[in-house]
């Protein structure tokens, strides 16, 4: 046991049926469905590996698609492929979550054998709408349709998907009720990493916020500045652009438009609270960028411009750069811009640059951020690549993420 939790080596695998959770959601080419990238599979091999050469029959249960719900979705049939040929061994494929075929494929699996099963959010207990409008117990989880299916074929769950801690979902927290449980060879990494860094970081402790997930950069920076975990947060990407509309600076109708058709203009009044508690911590762009036949720059004193913002300037970079030089902490969380165009990924590029080379210990996680690692090449030179986003940034805040309150509480609920 470890950090109060089963481990692998709590278990006898051979011959048994395990359900491994993961998570490999991947960004992916929705016109095919084939992965632009697979570090979160990469990550994941070294528990499926080994439940496979210690026998056991391997179930692997795992999700695609984030909080656009449905039109987000899509089939894991190119995971499986990508899995077999990490894995150098066959990987089954059976597009079915937890009906008939899924559970004959189950029974079929011989010792050491590795099946893959389809999407879990194709059912709608696994969706985040199911999750946030019910707030279902793990006990009432334990009770749904995919947990009350599967369990009963298996021996043992597994949990390797750190990155998706922070869901309360069938999948993630109702084995736990129901089954012996234990955590990953990756979910152990991740949660020992993490748990050592927020006791005690070195100073000073910067954080970088950027990105298009809203909701979790304004979890995170609220909790961090409160609690004093970090010394500054510098912002890029949506969260710079929410940061300045709170500040009364005219960004422009388009990217005013961008913000209200998704939602995001909620945010602006926390923007303003934190501006308000913490104005010399929270540091925002000077210079912005759009692409209108090729890259343009503008300062924040020249806005608005009719045109979407999609990158941080020049001086912004130099500026953070030389913040980020004096840090000897760096958590990062989401890109600065749209880093996957050439025009507007200089912001991205050269912050991961200066963070690869700060004489600092980096923490980098969600999967756009690692994506972008991985286009400019300096995958070696982080210190630690997380792969959890939300996960990251719930654990960061200080909450108990719900996945390692179920597996705490199955340890106790299945004692060896």
């Amino acid at each position: 046991m470890k950090l109060g939790i089963h481990t692998l080596d709590d278990y006898q695998l051979k011959g048994k049926v395990v359900l491994c959770r993961v998570d490999i959601n991947s960004p992916i080419n929705h016109s095919d469905g084939r992965l632009k990238d697979a570090t979160r599979i990469e990550r994941c091999l070294p528990t499926i590996r080994e439940l496979s050469e210690k026998g056991a029959k391997t179930v692997l249960l795992a999700h695609q698609g984030g909080d656009l719900e449905y039109k987000n979705f899509a089939s894991l049939v190119n995971h499986a492929g990508v899995l077999s040929e990490l894995l150098g061994r066959p990987v089954k494929f059976i597009d079915d979550v937890c009906g008939p075929a899924a559970r004959a494929g189950i029974k079929e699996l011989n010792d050491g054998e590795i099946l893959l099963l389809e999407n879990v959010r194709y059912m709608s207990e696994e969706m985040t709408l199911f999750e946030t409008k019910l707030n279902l117990s793990a006990k009432d989880q334990s009770k749904t349709i995919v947990v009350s299916k599967l369990a009963p074929l298996a021996d043992l769950y597994v949990c390797d998907a750190f990155a998706a801690a922070h869901r309360s979902q069938p999948t993630l927290v109702g084995f736990e009720e129901v089954l012996p449980a234990a955590m990953g060879r990756l979910f152990e990494e991740e949660l020992s990493v993490l748990s050592g860094i927020v006791e005690n970081p070195g100073r000073p402790c910067l954080f970088i916020l950027g990105g298009a997930k809203i909701q979790d950069a304004f979890i995170i920076m609220s909790k961090v500045l409160s609690n004093g975990i970090a010394d500054e947060v510098l912002t890029g990407g949506l969260v710079s652009n929410i940061m300045l509309k709170a500040h009364g600076t005219d960004i422009g109708e388009p990217s005013a438009q961008f913000l209200k058709k998704n939602d995001l203009s909620v945010y602006i009044g926390q923007a303003k609270q934190l501006i308000s508690s913490f104005r010399d911590k929270i540091i925002i762009p000077e210079d912005l960028a759009y692409d209108e036949k090729g890259r343009q720059e503008v300062g924040v004193d020249h806005l608005p411009v009719a045109h979407l913002l999609t990158d941080i300037g020049h001086k912004t970079v130099k500026g953070y750069a030389g913040r980020i030089k004096k840090a000897k902490t760096i958590f990062i969380n989401g890109p600065m811009g749209v880093f996957e165009k050439d025009e507007t990924d200089y912001g991205t590029r050269s912050i991961w640059n200066a963070v690869a080379d700060a004489d600092a210990f980096s923490i980098i996680g969600g999967g756009d951020s690692i994506a972008a690692i991985n286009k400019f090449g300096l995958k070696e030179k982080f210190s630690y690549i997380c792969t959890a986003g939300g996960g990251l940034v719930r654990f960061l805040s200080g909450d108990e993420l719900p996945v390692v309150k179920a597996l705490r509480e199955g340890a106790v609920k299945f004692p060896l």
